[in-house]
């Protein structure tokens, strides 16, 4: 992040510009610009090579950013973004939120605020969502990703908040790539909540899981705890409902709030 903002505050002085003035020449606000520089954000590729163009920097600002999107990672979740950006398949239960491949940027900012994080950690975990989001579900050739959720998940949040995540949700469960099942609140007590998990499928078959808790996430390789967590799955997948019931429990759940 240092070298971003050091590369970023070199230029626009070496222009004597203000930031106002540099947001408007690439055509994003001042406050984007003041949060590159103080360390919060780290500009999307696009603007990366909009700045550079506009200095004429040749990609210096990208790998700057690069570099930066890079540490803004956790050393803990390093390794298992590495695992979603090259599976084939990815299997996500969840049994209280909705996974965060499929979050969009104000539910994962409400679930995060309401921790003890700060507002800049917030910011920083919020754009490694994005980005991990558009290494997976939004690049050209996704993976597939099933995601087997709660019915007590599309219960959670502010009523109008609720309603534009479960759309989401909804519009996503389209896809060809991504499947949305529910397990009903009549499932009862089953072994799936115990705590929410991800099977990643990579190349030539390997496996890998993710599981988290209150402190950090944890990469599960161990054969035999992979083998548990795959037995996990077939409870959850056994207790959820088919694709289009599950869609119209969505649906149910987006017209309560009309």
């Amino acid at each position: 992040m240092n070298e971003l903002r050091e590369v970023l505050r070199r230029h626009r002085v070496g222009r004597r510009m203000t930031q106002a003035q540099l947001g408007r020449a690439v055509k994003v606000s001042a406050s984007l610009i003041a949060a590159i520089e103080q360390g919060r954000l780290i500009p999307q590729p696009e603007t990366a090579a909009q700045l550079d163009k506009f200095f004429d920097s040749e990609d210096e600002i990208q790998q700057a950013a690069v570099h930066a999107r890079a540490d803004a990672r956790p050393p803990w979740l390093r390794p298992w973004t590495e695992h979603e950006e090259r599976a084939t398949l990815l299997r996500w239960w969840e049994p209280l939120l909705l996974p965060g491949l499929l979050q969009i940027e104000e539910y994962a900012r409400a679930v995060l605020h309401g921790g003890w994080l700060s507002d800049e950690v917030v910011d920083r975990a919020i754009q490694v969502r994005q980005q991990r989001q558009a290494a997976t579900v939004d690049r050209p050739k996704p993976p597939t990703l099933s995601a087997i959720i709660s019915e007590f998940a599309l219960t959670i949040g502010p009523s109008e908040l609720r309603r534009e995540q479960l759309q989401h949700l909804l519009e996503l469960s389209q896809r060809p790539k991504v499947q949305v099942l529910v397990v009903p609140r009549s499932a009862g007590l089953h072994a799936g909540l115990a705590g929410a998990f991800v099977l990643a499928t990579l190349p030539g078959n390997r496996r890998a899981g993710y599981v988290d808790d209150q402190l950090q996430g944890r990469v599960v390789t161990d054969g035999g705890d992979l083998d548990q967590l795959e037995v996990s799955w077939e409870i959850v997948s056994g207790l959820a409902l088919p694709v289009q019931p599950s869609r119209d429990l969505l649906q149910r759940a987006i017209d309560d709030h009309d």
